[in-house]
């Protein structure tokens, strides 16, 4: 190896007792990365009393394994290579309380996506990166301290941000299991789109009724206050003790309201996608969006008229708005098949003579819907399937009808024509735009607009912000089912939190050197929480952080100057260490 000093002794540590663990992950690892090679090349590396290469680390057999090793061996510190840190980084450290071993002790390292899976044309060359990589974290694990979570008080209320059917499900959750809510809704008017639905699948349950009877139990609740026509505007505190600034829009001017909450439920719902005028004929008389549809549907009874004339054929072109190439959303909205279909089985249960054609580039009417796909196909509707490169195209016959040209390839590839009354361009679901409450809030936005979680299984409604859930369609597109699904998880995260009167917060903090720190207050604008404020010490200005309201981000510290600042369990000393330990030469 290169000649260096070792960090940890010119840091005046004591010689660590560290267990390394390398995960065959059933293959995933070992068909690219030889992990006997890896296992052995660290069994010297100092500090390492054990080194094991379990087939599945995550395993609960290898977990009662670890925790026998970090009891009998006294060990002291922990690393294991396996998959990313999103998807066990919480089991591990979970397993190392369990074991009596501090889990900020533990390191994990991503040897799959990082090295196997970016590797698999090159066993040795991912073997020896591996070596390397694992070796940086246990350089960094040495260095490493005991911490303890930061435990805040918290308060026992829940803002629910939009009054839609998972806003006001959660609501109605979060009274249930003892918590005072306020719900705010932007719209004069609570129900969100489901307020406005007519039958839905699969009991034709009228969807104004079924928002009518959550409003009706909201209004029965003394536990639950909801504010219409009103917006969150502000929001300061920390985690547990957030202060909620709430504009109230009224008749004779806007109000402002100050509340004490505990966490924030954002579920401010989608907007429909809108066709440029245009697109797929939009704008022709004739051509109009599923919700125009919808609306036209539910309007009437008997047979379907539109502008008093009646209509006898009908063509849906799906994925409007969906699917679309880049820059466009690139996404399925899930939700629009099925209703698509609904409102088709609708038209034919009404009148059994109108000719419905559905143009589409795959039917999506997943889990109970494949039982609406095949009742509309038994009631007579027609099936065409197009190319993704070769989409229908809408004109005008000089009998005022229009005209659908569209390739379909279940018969060899026809072009065909077809003459309908009435084209539904069955559009999905968009983000809706609110750039101030993402602003406010520090809402990680992905790159289709919706709203991010920080793990779609493990942590599906939680956000990289403490205390601040995300529910319904604002994270995506959803059924009204999946909606009120994702609400009851954000009150079961929002309870376990608050029910308890303290939340313990994650030590990974950034700190000030006061000594060092000079006053300069360059960090203070490279903080996206506004987690750092200056403070009069000993007669002079300095920095300070909050280790509540601070993410661990590590923004601030490659700007200070005068290097005073520091990021715990990722502190300069360790990653220093992890670096000079990545870039040793093998022997020989």
């Amino acid at each position: 190896m290169t000649d260096q000093a070792d960090p940890a002794e010119a840091a005046g540590v004591p010689e660590r007792r560290i267990g390394v663990y390398i995960c065959h992950c059933g293959g995933n690892i070992s068909d690219y990365v030889d992990v006997d090679a890896v296992r052995e090349a660290l069994r010297d590396e100092p500090g390492v009393v054990v080194a094991e290469s379990p087939m599945f680390a995550c395993a609960d057999g290898t977990q009662h394994d670890m925790i026998d090793d970090i009891d009998g061996e006294q060990l002291d510190g922990l690393v294991v290579a396996s998959c990313s840190p999103k998807l066990h980084q919480v089991t591990f450290r979970n397993m190392s309380k369990r074991a009596g071993l501090n889990p900020y002790a533990y390191t994990q390292v991503n040897i799959r996506e990082q090295t196997s899976w970016a590797h698999t044309h090159d066993r040795a060359g991912a073997t020896e990166k591996a070596i390397s990589l694992v070796r940086a974290g246990v350089a960094k694990t040495r260095l490493s301290v005991p911490l303890e979570p930061l435990v805040v008080q918290t308060r026992p209320r829940t803002l629910v941000v939009g009054g839609g059917i998972a806003g006001l499900r959660a609501a109605i959750g979060l009274a249930d299991v003892g918590l005072d809510v306020v719900v705010v809704e932007r719209d004069r008017r609570l129900g969100g789109w489901m307020g406005t639905f007519g039958p839905t699948y699969p009991t034709d349950e009228i969807g104004r009724d079924q928002v009518a009877a959550l409003v009706a139990e909201i209004e029965g609740r003394r536990d639950i206050t909801t504010y219409v026509a009103a917006e969150l505007t502000g929001k300061s505190g920390s985690f547990g003790n957030y202060t909620a600034e709430i504009t109230l829009h009224r008749a004779n001017g806007d109000k402002e309201l100050h509340l004490e909450v505990g966490s924030i439920i954002v579920a401010t719902g989608f907007d429909s996608y809108q066709p440029d005028a245009g697109e797929f004929g939009y704008g022709i008389d004739g051509v109009v969006t599923l919700p125009e549809f919808k609306t036209l549907v539910e309007s009437g009874q008997g047979r379907l008229t539109r502008n008093g004339r009646q209509v006898t054929s009908i063509a849906y072109v799906y994925c409007v708005g969906s699917r679309q190439e880049a820059p466009g959303n690139e996404y399925c909205s899930k939700f629009c098949c099925a209703a698509t279909l609904h409102e088709s089985v609708q038209v034919s249960r009404r009148d059994p003579g109108v000719r419905q054609f559905h143009l589409h580039r795959d039917i999506r009417a997943y889990g109970r819907s494949e039982l609406l796909y095949a009742e509309s196909r038994d009631l007579g509707s027609t099936y065409l399937k197009f190319p993704d490169d070769d989409p229908p195209s809408v004109t005008t016959l000089p009998d005022g009808r229009l005209a659908v040209t569209v390739v379909d390839l279940l018969t060899s590839g026809r072009r065909l024509t077809l003459p309908v009354d009435l084209v539904v361009l069955v559009t999905g679901m968009v983000p809706r735009k609110n750039p101030g409450l993402s602003d406010l809030l520090k809402l990680p936005v992905g790159t289709d607009g919706f709203y991010n979680e920080i793990h779609p299984k493990l942590r599906p409604v939680e956000t990289v912000v403490d205390g601040v859930l995300i529910a319904g369609c604002c994270q995506g597109p959803k059924t009204a089912g999946e909606s009120v699904a994702s609400g009851l998880a954000a009150v079961a995260q929002s309870a376990a939190i608050l029910k308890k009167g303290y939340a313990e917060l994650e030590p990974l903090v950034a700190t000030v050197d006061v000594e060092a720190c000079t006053g300069c207050l360059s960090c203070l604008s490279s903080c996206p929480y506004s987690s750092i404020t200056p403070i009069s010490w000993e007669g002079r200005q300095v920095a300070s952080i909050d280790a509540s309201s601070c993410k661990g981000c590590g923004g601030c510290v490659p700007v200070c100057p005068d290097d005073a600042i520091d990021l715990l369990g990722y502190t300069d000393a360790q990653m220093r260490a992890a670096i000079d330990a990545l870039v040793k030469e093998p022997v020989g």
